[in-house]
């Protein structure tokens, strides 16, 4: 399999910096660009809605601003390691998001990290890393926490 588009799914997280690398990796040995996406999630907002003194869209634009910058910070890395990249934000379900933005950028891989939750925490949470897997047309690399990190 010839991978030419790689999107690299960033949370901000310990877990995705590891990705990260592996994304690099992978970009570097088969020359394949680099599209990051960040998925802004909504079901909290929607869940206290009623009781929001807020818009709801102003939130959401106000988060983006400092999200976009540190994902153009990404960008540049990649570029300066001679890869082409690019990033994009989505605002809604996570999963849903990136399969869709997957599907409409015919990527080949797609690289994300997983906080490797278990038991209680899993149930209520679920998975987005497992949710990718399961419907992904393409293939999928899930990068897991070392064994000395944990969530706290």
């Amino acid at each position: 399999m010839e991978i030419k588009k790689i999107l690299f799914c960033e949370d901000f997280s310990k877990n995705s910096e590891a990705a990260r690398s592996w994304a690099l990796g992978y970009a570097k040995a088969s020359g394949a660009c680099i599209i990051i996406i960040h998925v802004i999630g909504t079901w909290p907002v929607h869940a206290y809605r009623p009781k929001m003194r807020f818009h709801e869209q102003q939130a959401i634009e106000k988060v983006k601003e400092p999200v976009n910058a540190d994902l153009e910070e990404i960008v540049q890395e990649f570029r300066k390691q001679g890869i082409e990249a690019s990033y994009h934000t989505r605002v809604g379900s996570p999963s849903d998001e990136i399969l869709n933005f997957a599907k409409e950028e015919r990527a080949d891989l797609i690289i994300m990290g997983t906080h490797g939750w278990t038991g209680f925490r899993y149930q209520i949470l679920g998975s987005v890393a497992e949710a990718v897997l399961r419907r992904a047309t393409c293939s999928v690399l899930v990068v897991r926490m070392s064994n000395h990190d944990h969530i706290d």
